[in-house]
């Protein structure tokens, strides 16, 4: 009898041992339907083991070894590396990186490809520029194998011409390509210009809103190597893909790429790992690059992991930087929430028939209802958070756990009918640009107005139509779009993240800053930014009108380093919810009580607190920091102290979860 051991989709970290008298040596990597319990379900063969901790009569047999395909050992590789790392349970790491299809019990009629068309000429490829061409030409002279680099290009800068080139010298290799980009709302125009440069290079995309058969078609066309570029989101980067040859990621620093749940992982550190493995080169691209990745490029300390490449102009000749300027709020007077130096240059865009940004990442008509007779507010039954006035619906909805009621008619504790909204959202900022600007046509581009991703498309290709003259805007509209009639950005209320808790807060708004910022100007018409705030004269601010990243960055990594903070630390955090924060601090508390720690005296723990969002739908949560100068020291200690925790006795209705490199406290 042959013993296959086997991975399922269980939150257990073990795998489990069947009997498969038919199995061969050329199974491992093949989906098997199997018994567990009183259902069957779908697993994958992990090695075909000399002998069990069971008597073969204790073993259950495998109903089915399904056909094609079988996992490649590279995205074995891949998954074993997730496993270890984030410490999540192997199957659970390998089922969740597959299409649907491939993990039901009836799995789909197998579809033979579409008949390839016969391609159009592709697109031509612009000149470049010579900062560009150096770029490339680093790339190049760096040859085969695993070689990271870090483009570090303001925006305009043409960075997507060098992944273009970079994605042709990979092809003409006869390799793959997987490109990663941090949104869906990103993958239409790179996508739409990948294509038109390969027109034959059979490109597919992998995403979340791709219907489960498109998903799985796509998939199927990268493992047999028929699609030789791959465009996607996070998950994209574990696409089976024999024979790649170049990784780069878009936006590499944005915090999507991080997972929220199931297995926390960050898909830009993946990717890397990934290019290591197979030996090839990658490339993490932005204006903005995250903290860790520029001081692998350029702090001492770091010893040169990374190679820095550099595109300081924009691409377009014509085309400059944007002019900043801060308005101060202290002394300028502001109407709903929009001075007259702001309203005034949106009058001038309109007279020339140019196209103007309001910027608030604050979506509906105001943060919360309010009385002011009794002081009652808006507060959400199920969070610690308030409930948005979403005027337009009547609807009162919390952004966080999704529950919603009506707008009420009077105060529900005192009965004041007088209660108003406090604050603004880009709802409320709408309406009032209707007011002041009757002829105008106004659009409002947020997750409210755009709920999918053909609504986006069309809501875009309106923008670039000419159909809107003044766009109110979250950051679905700061990344990755070239409207060559904007020219001028409004910035409203950025004030509040100056001083937020999270040692990432600035870092996450000086992104935000530079790429709601890159949109203006970003062809022959010149931009201007003007950023409303009360502290005109914060160091953020400064670094921001002068476009100097890299002044802010050494900034950051300097206080960083004081703190032990990453990239100087590395971190790892456990949460535990429940319906009472008493019973979640307990938890942690016993959690942290471990004696083993002794043993780990490179680790630091702290003590058991709140969530910033301390009750999320109807659950109080509660956290606990591990911490280390050193990432193996860590690893270390993580192995041993998750499964110690998985002893501690808690009430049924506690859940918890082990966060490695978190990016949120």
């Amino acid at each position: 009898m042959i013993i296959v051991r086997v991975a399922l989709d269980l939150p257990l970290h073990r795998c489990f041992d069947y009997l498969a008298p038919a199995a061969t040596a050329a199974d491992v990597g093949r989906r098997v339907r199997v018994p567990f319990g009183r259902r069957s379900t779908i697993g994958v063969i992990v090695e075909l083991p000399a002998a069990s901790e069971f008597p073969p009569e204790q073993l259950k047999p495998v109903e089915a070894i399904l056909p094609e395909p079988v996992l490649p050992a590279d995205w074995f590789r891949l998954c074993e590396f997730c496993a270890a790392y984030y410490q999540a349970p192997l199957g659970e790491v390998m089922l969740s990186t597959l299409p649907a299809g491939l993990k039901r019990l009836d799995p789909p009629q197998a579809r033979p490809p579409k008949p390839a068309k016969a391609p159009p000429p592709p697109s031509p490829a612009p000149a470049l520029t010579a900062e560009q061409a150096a770029a490339l030409a680093a790339v190049r002279a760096a040859g085969p194998g695993f070689h990271p680099f870090l483009l570090f290009g303001v925006t305009g800068s043409g960075k997507t011409e060098v992944y273009l080139r970079l994605i042709a010298d990979a092809l003409e290799k006869g390799g793959q390509a997987l490109v990663l980009v941090p949104e869906i709302n990103l993958t239409p125009q790179l996508e739409a210009r990948v294509a038109a440069r390969f027109p034959g290079a059979g490109l597919v995309s992998l995403h979340s809103e791709l219907t489960e058969a498109a998903r799985l078609r796509n998939w199927q066309a990268a493992h047999s190597g028929r699609a030789r570029i791959v465009l996607g989101t996070r998950l994209a980067v574990f696409a089976p893909l024999s024979e790649l040859a170049l990784i780069i990621v878009d936006e590499e620093h944005d915090p999507s790429f991080k997972q929220q749940d199931g297995m926390r992982y960050s898909a830009r550190d993946v990717a890397v790992f990934r290019a290591r493995d197979g030996k090839v080169p990658i490339v993490l691209g932005s204006a903005t690059p995250s903290l860790e990745s520029w001081a692998n490029a350029t702090a001492p300390e770091m010893r040169g992991r990374y190679a820095l490449l550099t595109l300081k102009e924009r691409a377009v000749e014509q085309a400059r930087l944007p002019a900043v300027q801060r308005i101060d709020l202290r002394k300028e007077k502001a109407e709903e929430g929009l001075s007259g130096i702001l309203l005034e240059a949106i009058e001038k865009r309109l007279a020339r028939g140019e196209q103007s940004l309001v910027f608030l990442n604050r979506r509906g008509y105001a943060p919360v209802l309010a009385c002011t007779a009794c002081g009652w507010i808006s507060a959400c039954r199920r969070c610690a958070a308030n409930l948005v006035l979403h005027l337009k619906d009547r609807r009162l909805r919390c952004h966080h756990c999704g529950y919603e009621t009506r707008i009420p008619k009077a105060c529900p504790t005192c009965g004041n009918q007088d209660i108003h909204p406090f604050g603004r959202g880009t709802q409320r900022l709408e309406e009032f640009l209707v007011e002041r600007f009757p002829d105008a046509r106004i659009l409002r581009a947020d997750r409210d107005a755009a709920k999918s991703r053909k609504q986006w498309e069309a809501l875009v290709e309106k923008i670039h139509a000419g159909e809107a003259d003044i766009l109110v805007g979250t950051q679905m509209l700061a990344k990755g779009h070239d409207f060559p009639k904007l020219t001028l950005v409004g910035v409203v209320g950025a004030d509040a993240a100056l001083f937020a808790a999270d040692c990432r807060a600035p870092e996450r708004l000086f992104a935000q800053l530079m790429q709601v910022a890159g949109r203006a100007g970003r062809a022959e018409l010149p931009g201007e930014v003007l950023i409303q705030t009360q502290y005109p004269d914060h160091p953020l601010y400064a670094a921001v009108v002068n476009h100097d990243y890299p002044a802010f960055a050494a900034t950051q990594l300097a206080e960083r380093k004081v703190a032990g903070f990453p990239p100087y630390g590395f971190q790892a955090m456990l949460r535990a919810e429940a319906p009472q924060m008493a019973d979640a601090i307990a938890f942690l508390a016993s959690a942290r009580a471990w004696p083993g720690a002794e043993a780990h005296p490179a680790v630091t723990l702290y003590d058991p607190v709140p969530m910033r969002l301390a009750k999320l739908a109807n659950l109080e949560r509660g956290q606990l920091l591990a911490e280390s100068p050193s990432r193996p020291a860590l690893q270390a200690f993580l192995g041993e102290w998750r499964q110690a925790v998985e002893t501690i006795k808690a009430p049924s209705r506690l859940r918890w979860h082990l966060e490695v490199d978190p990016l949120e406290f």
